[in-house]
């Protein structure tokens, strides 16, 4: 009987880690602790503080918000193949999933939103929906038939295909654009500081705020699109789900708080219905039009209500 126990246990005990979703947990838990160095005054900066919050900006608006978000995964403009990829490469640079799995379960969630499919429900805690849903294993959401039916148009690409046949690409990605940010912080520190012991250090600052810190920021952020806004805020439109404008979160993810706006016209590229609810990554998006380099840029529903009417 006390084998048997034991065996069940150590049985129990194997399905427990089988679960967890170890590609995941792995790295985000490593940026995490790496983020902490920036706590050593050796680590310390006010340059690297300063890139820290403009990679934040420029990292999570462009790379997330636009490309991955509003290009990609709801195809609400588009922008020359050369520039999708600039961008798409930004976003891996937060080491946010590969293209087409990161669109593969947004689209699920918008099918499915609140609903028992959903990967990241607030229903189901609002740990589990800020970031404890990455931790689960899901083979479902690997599938090839789950990919075909979301995200068949992004593994047409050959770039995002190719990242998908060679997992670890997004890892050596991120490693290497950590070590940029190093050899600028080298440079600049030798350079202004007279020394290679300033270069050293001004590097080591620039690779825990700029890689590392900057990372959290955008993934927190990100996340909170995910739960925050699933749960706190106020609702425009009577959709059937929990989705709600929360004013910080839009303030923190440059405009993609305004959730309730976006769940009620997922297609458009502009989530500002009122005057005041700034959505800086459409005017991001305006620039890019205005430059040539964005057409087709849907706008929101009542603005296309409207125009038919006129016309």
């Amino acid at each position: 009987m006390a084998t048997s126990a034991g065996s069940q246990q150590a049985t129990s005990h194997g399905s427990l880690i089988n679960l967890v979703h170890w590609e995941y947990l792995l790295p985000i838990g490593a940026v995490h602790l790496l983020a902490c160095l920036a706590f050593l005054p050796a680590c310390f900066s006010w340059s690297g503080v300063a890139l820290a919050l403009l990679g934040t900006t420029v990292f999570g608006t462009l790379g997330i918000n636009l490309c991955y978000h509003r290009l990609l995964a709801h195809r609400s403009l588009k922008v020359p193949r050369w520039l999708e990829h600039c961008l798409a490469t930004l976003a891996l640079c937060s080491l946010e999933d590969t293209p087409a799995r990161w669109v593969a379960n947004h689209r699920l969630h918008h099918r499915h939103s609140d609903e028992p499919p959903d990967p990241h429900s607030p229903r189901d805690g609002i740990i589990w929906s800020h970031m404890g849903w990455l931790f689960r294993r899901a083979p479902q959401r690997r599938s090839g038939s789950f990919f075909e039916l979301y995200a068949r148009d992004i593994l047409v690409d050959d770039y995002y295909r190719s990242l998908e046949r060679h997992p670890t690409a997004i890892l050596w990605i991120y490693l290497a654009h950590a070590i940029l940010f190093g050899l600028a912080g080298l440079l600049v520190g030798r350079w202004a500081g007279g020394n290679w012991q300033a270069g050293l250090q001004l590097a080591a600052s620039w690779v825990v705020w700029a890689a590392f810190v900057r990372t959290v920021l955008v993934w927190h952020i990100t996340w909170s699109v995910n739960s925050l806004t699933h749960l706190f805020g106020y609702r425009t439109y009577a959709t059937d789900e929990d989705s709600r404008n929360n004013w910080l979160v839009a303030l923190l993810a440059m405009g993609e708080g305004w959730h309730n706006n976006h769940h009620h016209d997922p297609a458009s590229a502009s989530v500002q219905h009122k005057w005041w609810e700034f959505d800086a990554t459409y005017y991001v998006i305006l620039v890019l039009e205005r430059l040539g380099l964005a057409t087709d840029v849907i706008q929101p529903r009542h603005v296309r209500k409207a125009a038919t009417t006129t016309s």
